[in-house]
């Protein structure tokens, strides 16, 4: 179990920076910062409308694999490879199992009962 904590916590160094890069382009996303509104009342920063533009396929060069591609393709892999060691750990080291369970569940219901009350 040491050794899954260590790899964990590198896996993690690793990737969170660019897992934290796109969790806060995805946030202003999601309210269209990213876009300048068609009457002029609002126009996004440049560099909010330029780290926006790696969500979108052109920005990254389609005719081929790139080294941006194959490390945004190794940060997916790194998340759900740390989130399922994070959950192991979970039950590992944590204090309360059902404690554990509960919040696992909660994470998928919550967002799959949103989709379905919201679409």
């Amino acid at each position: 179990m040491k050794k899954l904590r260590e790899i964990h916590l590198y896996l993690g160094c690793l990737f969170a920076p660019i897992l934290i890069f796109f969790a806060v382009t995805g946030a202003w996303q999601l309210f269209g910062l990213h876009h300048a509104r068609k009457d002029g009342r609002y126009r996004p920063p440049v560099a909010v409308a330029m780290l926006s533009a790696v969500h979108v396929r052109q920005h990254i060069a389609a005719d081929g694999p790139t080294p941006l591609r194959y490390f945004m393709l190794a940060a997916s892999f790194g998340l759900v490879v740390t989130s399922v060691l994070g959950i192991v750990m979970a039950f590992r080291y944590g204090r309360s199992r059902r404690a554990v369970i509960l919040s696992a569940v909660a994470g998928i219901a919550i967002p799959v009962v949103l989709l379905f009350v919201y679409r």
